[in-house]
């Protein structure tokens, strides 16, 4: 990966994303928020921005500012716009929550939902910008990069029905065809959000990193085509389909069904793509990395399985709740953290030692962390999870509590490994810093731009 650059900018997206993920479980281990309240209350929709746009989407931003270069081997046409776009998604976000409080009954200046879509929609169109000129010079666009592009499609269409609910509840707009989408429209928003802009980018970023790191050759045949089409009708039919019945005063279920089935086929393809790529693998040993990205995908399936259960049952709007809590935290919060572990490594490896490569002995990118050591967080992280997923269907909220602290102290001690990846804490001091070489900044990535 000679000449790859760096985004300034990506470590800080992934220090405020986990500040938001432990501060949403610590949240949940306290009891505020769904199950000890409604699902639709204003605390648990608190809980749920806080995972969906701090932790998760800021993370899927920094990831992205920094991989579609390397996806399009083409630079990032703006290096200084991510810093505004992540000021105007943090402000944003911060004016959503103490909106929600608002709602919830706290003390408080006036309901500021609206300001925060406000801001949160300018972030995202900074960033949809960003990116879509980046991918729009690399036309015809790589496999990958093609899943990326529908995704942050999704993510246009998540954060515009967002902002059409900041308006009702926050009493600036009432009309009827306002009403309408909010009542009838949330299933859109969240199958635009987790299902297009968070899973459908993940399925195309996983493409390339997971050939990357385990060094096999990326798919790109029939089934991978089928894939991306299949997937993208499914978020055509579900968001466009379905805000064309809500507007014509139908209901939109018909297109969440026939979406569905689209989506399932997607699905499937996909976990077929993965399972050649790790059998194609020239690096025989599986780093830690790939070894939970491969349980984060066992979710992704056990998650598919459980929702064809779930509506053949009839029992999917009881056990919604669940579902959701299994995609975002078993699979998406789980590829998320495993493939941090090693985005981290690497990007501290190219800051730090790139320089000086071939001109000073400098360690590898694995001895930067100690795998041994951080495998038992992982695997915490995930008991916990699938404990928090039972309980939830049990609708024992104690014991969900309890799961969400483990969760917190997995998801802390994973953090704390990332910091002493960060300061190379667990380099040998004979090889830690070379000359020519510099310790890196927590938040900051300083190598200069190719």
């Amino acid at each position: 990966m000679s000449g790859v650059t760096l985004s300034r900018w990506t470590m800080s997206y992934f220090a405020v994303a986990l500040f938001c993920l432990m501060g949403a479980l610590t949240l949940m281990g306290l009891g505020f928020g769904f199950p000890a309240a409604d699902v639709s209350a204003p605390q648990t929709l608190l809980v749920v921005h806080l995972v969906g746009i701090g932790w998760l989407s800021l993370l899927m931003c920094g990831a992205l500012f920094q991989f579609v270069p390397v996806l399009i081997a083409r630079p990032l046409h703006s290096d200084s716009l991510p810093l505004t776009t992540l000021v105007c998604l943090v402000g944003g976000l911060v004016l959503l929550l103490c909106g929600f409080l608002h709602l919830s009954g706290w003390p408080g200046p006036p309901a500021v939902l609206p300001f925060g879509g406000m801001l949160l929609v300018a972030g995202f169109a900074l960033a949809l910008y960003n990116l879509g000129r980046t991918l729009w010079a690399a036309r015809p666009l790589a496999m990958p990069a093609r899943f990326v592009t529908v995704g942050l499609a999704s993510l246009a269409a998540t954060a515009l029905l967002g902002f059409c609910f900041t308006l009702f509840f926050g009493g600036l707009s009432s009309s009827p065809l306002l009403v309408r989408i909010t009542v009838r429209g949330l299933p859109l928003h969240v199958v635009a959000g987790l299902g297009g802009w968070l899973t459908f980018t993940a399925m195309g970023v996983s493409y390339r990193l997971l050939a990357m790191f385990m060094l096999a050759p990326e798919p790109d045949g029939p089934g991978t085509r089928a894939a991306l089409w299949s997937g993208a009708a499914a978020l055509t039919v579900i968001v466009v389909g379905g805000l064309v019945a809500i507007a014509l005063r139908y209901e939109p279920e018909w297109a969440l069904i026939a979406g569905g089935l689209l989506a399932l086929g997607a699905v499937v393809l996909y976990g077929r793509d993965i399972l050649r790529l790790y059998r194609a693998r020239k690096r025989r040993v599986i780093e830690l990395n790939s070894r939970m990205a491969g349980v984060a995908l066992f979710h992704l399936a056990a998650g598919v399985m459980l929702a064809l259960v779930l509506v053949g049952t009839g029992t999917l709007g009881r056990h919604v709740a669940p579902l959701v809590f299994l995609a975002a935290f078993g699979w998406l919060t789980g590829l998320g953290l495993a493939k941090l572990y090693k985005i981290v490594a690497f990007l501290t490896w190219l800051e730090c030692y790139g320089p000086v490569l071939g001109k000073a002995d400098t360690p590898r990118v694995q001895d930067l962390a100690v795998e041994g050591r951080a495998a038992r967080w992982f695997w915490l992280y995930f008991a916990a999870t699938d404990f928090a997923v039972l309980m939830l269907f049990a609708e024992a909220a104690g014991p969900v509590r309890l799961g969400a602290a483990a969760m917190l102290i997995a998801v802390g001690a994973i953090a704390y490994e990332l910091l002493r990846i960060r300061r190379l804490a667990d380099v040998p001091l004979t090889c830690r810093l070379p000359q020519g070489t510099s310790r890196p900044h927590l938040l900051v990535l300083l190598v200069p731009q190719a």
